[in-house]
């Protein structure tokens, strides 16, 4: 006996599917049209040209520069982050020892700290330490922000190994070490896919802390480098959505590579 369809479902999702796509084709259709063009037949008009002198523009702006040190700041968060958050979600899901209870617990209230409350401590820290206005300077707190909640998700992931798994491990002689290179990492790939996009996102969509921990030019990132170009581009509503395009392009780059990964780590089963 066949299903009914469910009309006002599918109706529903078409609907809401065009409400979110129709910004994403406001924003191409502009970046590619002139702004002479954009002013003459306004946002909702069908296409009418294809150029790319607002890409151009931006580059020749120094927005490359800025894309180049969102993207170091972001390689260099995730870096930091996969080689510290996956040991250390190991040794809490298969210690017993109370003291890294503990310290887990310690560190689940970096969970309530926003960025806002401690960035005044925080500028004075950089600074003292001599790092302010470097990209270094503002790698290492985003990687500190993260690492919380990063933790706990890889924690959620790794818990859902067997353990008979370890204890077939253990029979074979291995070592926690190389249960954790040869069996923990392969099977928590969804998990540390999560992890990775996250970071990315943060790293990348990042703008109170380059705000306040950078000043020159050299070492602008993109958000903080599209809060200039909106001064700058206030009635060349093109070449501000050139910039805007320039910078969703990667962080959709690094969602189609871990896609797969991230859905599962989503939805519970650990990449498994």
């Amino acid at each position: 006996m066949g299903t009914r369809p469910n009309w006002f479902a599918g109706t529903f999702a078409v609907g809401w599917l065009f409400v979110i796509l129709l910004p994403v084709y406001l924003m191409l259709r502009a970046s590619f049209e002139s702004q002479s063009a954009y002013t003459r037949n306004g946002p909702l008009a069908p296409p009418t040209e294809f150029v790319l002198d607002n890409f151009i523009a931006s580059f020749e702006m120094g927005f490359g520069r800025y894309l180049l040190n969102a993207g170091i700041i972001t390689v260099g968060t995730v870096a930091i982050v996969l080689v510290l958050v996956p040991p250390l979600a190991f040794a809490i899901v298969r210690s017993r020892n109370r003291g890294v209870s503990a310290a887990f617990r310690l560190l689940l209230v970096g969970l309530a700290i926003p960025a806002q409350v401690v960035v005044i401590p925080l500028y004075y820290l950089i600074d003292s330490l001599g790092l302010y206005d470097s990209l270094l300077g503002v790698i290492l707190p985003t990687a500190a922000f993260v690492i919380p909640l990063t933790t706990l998700i890889l924690c959620g992931s790794m818990r859902e190994i067997s353990g008979e798994l370890y204890e077939a491990m253990a029979i074979d002689g291995a070592t926690p070490l190389r249960s954790f290179f040869s069996m923990v990492l392969p099977l928590a790939k969804g998990g540390i896919a999560t992890v990775v996009v996250y970071t990315a996102l943060n790293a990348w969509n990042g703008f109170l802390l380059p705000l306040i921990l950078t000043r020159s030019p050299e070492v602008t990132v993109a958000t903080v480098g599209l809060s200039q170009f909106r001064q700058q581009f206030s009635v060349n509503i093109p070449g501000l959505l050139s910039a805007v395009v320039l910078t969703i392009i990667p962080i959709f780059i690094v969602y189609l590579f871990a896609r797969r990964a991230l859905i599962a780590g989503l939805m519970g089963v650990g990449g498994k």
